[in-house]
């Protein structure tokens, strides 16, 4: 099943209420935001890391970028990289590469999310895919996903 449809029907089955987006084909966060006039801050950027030799997913608001010393002491780890494509690639089946969406939790891959984007009301994100976003309330989002709430990002 592909990344987007394993995705509606989690949502679906739990009862959160969202909306898919169409756009043409984009690649950055800032892009898509962009193409889909959501402002950058409500816009998910999905990062995947390497912490202490986890693979963790850090989510952000596309305005920002991920500060890996932050990220490190947010998650108590000893080190963090960003983790290679060759790295995650395989972990999120259906998903294209660079395309994930922030439920790490369908992928066993613990989410951490930026204390600036928990306090959006609403939330868009690629839908695992470089064409499509849901968009959806943060509260839902939370309540599927439990994330660890943390600082790691700075200003662009």
């Amino acid at each position: 099943m592909d990344g987007r449809k394993r995705l509606a029907t989690y949502l679906s089955t739990h009862g959160a209420e969202f909306h898919i987006h169409r756009h043409p084909a984009a690649y950055t966060a800032r892009e898509i935001a962009r193409l889909e006039n959501v402002p950058e801050e409500a816009f998910v950027k999905v990062v995947v890391a390497d912490a202490d030799g986890q693979l963790v997913m850090l989510c952000l608001p596309a305005s920002r970028d991920v500060n890996l010393a932050a990220a490190a002491q947010a998650l108590e780890a000893k080190h963090v990289r960003l983790a290679s494509e060759e790295e995650f690639g395989e972990v999120f089946q259906g998903c294209e590469v660079g395309a994930m969406p922030p439920f790490g939790n369908l992928y066993s891959v613990p989410v951490y999310v930026d204390d600036t984007l928990a306090a959006d009301d609403r939330i868009e994100f690629s839908a695992g895919n470089h064409e499509e976003t849901f968009e959806m309330y943060y509260k839902d989002f939370e309540r599927l996903v439990k994330p660890q709430i943390a600082h790691f990002s700075q200003p662009r």
